[in-house]
């Protein structure tokens, strides 16, 4: 085999290398830019050993390459690294706010026919004191004027709805 071609094959493989670690090492882009410049640097090397090489090389590598940036895009949120990078919650975090999410529907379903005050306009939305809180609310059927008695009609979307009592 040529040494043209040894050196293409070398530096193509450097290429497709680095931009592995570049998914499990992020460096803000240089082993990918690094990656790009070998890719760049292989098809030249190929040109130089012959016009069939060079094509095929380019067609590889325009080919291959949004390829391998989509297969990037999908496989980093998987890595340790990536996991870092989105900051995507632990496990045992995620578990943590679906219970509480839990316990917030549970709330919100208890408080459905508490009653309470308005204390701004409520045109439809405002504050009202229920229970001792003041919490912003949602008038159904129309304004409701400061210092009316409401009732909670429903909670939809942590949106509490009232009504005059």
């Amino acid at each position: 085999m040529e040494p043209l071609l040894l050196w293409g094959f070398a530096l193509m493989g450097a290429a497709l290398l680095l931009f592995v670690v570049e998914l499990f090492l992020p460096s803000g882009g240089v082993l990918g830019f690094i990656s790009a410049a070998l890719a760049v640097a292989s098809v030249i090397v190929f040109w130089r050993a012959g016009t069939w090489w060079g094509i095929g090389s380019a067609l590889f590598v325009l080919t291959s390459a949004p390829l391998a940036f989509n297969f990037a895009i999908k496989i980093m949120p998987n890595t340790p690294m990536g996991r870092r990078l989105i900051l995507s919650p632990e496990p045992e975090e995620a578990e943590r706010a679906a219970a509480e999410q839990v316990k917030s529907a549970e709330r919100a379903i208890a408080i459905v026919g508490a009653t309470g005050v308005a204390v701004t306009p409520l045109r439809p939305v405002g504050m009202a004191t229920i229970e001792g809180q003041r919490i912003e609310v949602l008038a159904e059927g129309g304004p409701i004027d400061p210092g009316t008695p409401v009732r909670i009609s429903s909670v939809v979307d942590n949106q509490v709805r009232v009504r005059p009592a």
